[in-house]
């Protein structure tokens, strides 16, 4: 389990996952979200997070398992440490398309672009 509380994961989870999940799925379908991340020729670790974040999302907060708040820390942790690393021409950018796979739009609301 992660050291911080699940109150504070869940603050931190509302504020940086950005996406809905429908926004997040019709982004998910898109050529552009699978070619981006690491893979050995499947699924890449963002992608696969994306679905996983869906279905966060559309868990009620009660309900959610431990392996989801581990989750949920985590992909917190990518888009901070991504956020920081923005490159001078970020939109249409691999870092761009990675950060929505983990559903953060940096171009949105609350984003960090």
């Amino acid at each position: 389990m992660s050291e911080k509380s699940r109150d504070e994961i869940w603050n931190a989870w509302r504020e940086k996952v950005n996406m809905s999940p429908s926004a997040l799925e019709d982004w998910l379908d898109t050529e552009e979200s699978k070619s981006v991340g690491d893979s050995d020729g499947g699924e890449s670790t963002g992608h696969r997070s994306g679905r996983r974040i869906v279905e966060i999302k559309r868990t009620n907060k009660d309900e959610l398992t431990d392996a989801d708040w581990d989750h949920m820390a985590k992909v917190v942790g990518y888009i901070n440490r991504h956020c920081a690393q923005a490159p001078k021409d970020a939109e249409g950018s691999d870092w761009e398309y990675s950060l929505k796979n983990w559903g953060h739009d940096p171009f949105g609301d609350g984003g960090c672009a």
